[in-house]
């Protein structure tokens, strides 16, 4: 019979425990920022946000929120959907307060989450039809909020329908419909480049 060792690996703590820490003590919510501080940057910034200091601060308010509506979140819904949901609503207000379209995927990680998105479309082509990154992220930009919205969180954030659905606020089905559309206009813009 093998040893026990001592050392048992801990299962990670779900997001439900880390709010329910959060609730009982301000220290535990440092716990959540830790998860999802990368993530909501990423975030933030396929989303268009491309001055660091402006998506530092939009983080910084991102956080803020949650944790002052940290009461009012209803355990039925995945905690990633919720807080994605308050991340989205900060960012477009960031964009109307400042007047300006946004911009996506100026990363240089975000290459091959192009490629597999212009796989999906069906315009990767021959070799010498290939899209550039540049002219991919252009065609995402191009699409409107409504549109960039879902395909950044479907094809960059990996987010599933129902996900997607939560965050913001909208059937499964309206997001299917969605990202269809959003994937014929790109194939339409991609083609005629």
């Amino acid at each position: 019979m093998p040893r026990d060792s001592g050392h048992q690996v801990k299962p990670p703590v779900s997001d439900q425990e880390l709010v329910a820490r959060a609730l009982e003590d301000r220290q535990g919510f440092a716990a959540i920022v830790r998860r999802y501080e990368a993530p909501l940057m990423r975030y933030v910034s396929r989303l268009g946000c491309r001055s660091n200091a402006s998506a530092q601060d939009l983080l910084q308010e991102i956080f803020i929120k949650t944790y002052l509506h940290l009461n009012d979140y209803d355990h039925s819904f995945p905690f990633s959907s919720w807080i994605y949901r308050i991340a989205h609503n900060e960012i477009i207000s960031f964009f109307r307060k400042e007047k300006v379209r946004p911009a996506v995927l100026d990363r240089e990680g975000d290459l091959f989450l192009l490629e597999t998105l212009v796989a999906d479309l069906g315009v990767d082509g021959t070799e010498h039809q290939r899209h550039s990154p540049e002219e991919v992220q252009g065609a995402v930009e191009a699409l409107d909020s409504k549109y960039r919205e879902v395909i950044v969180l479907k094809f960059f954030e990996g987010k599933s329908y129902e996900e997607i659905s939560d965050i913001l606020l909208m059937p499964e089905g309206t997001v299917a419909t969605l990202i269809n559309r959003a994937k014929k206009k790109m194939k339409s813009i991609l083609e005629k480049a």
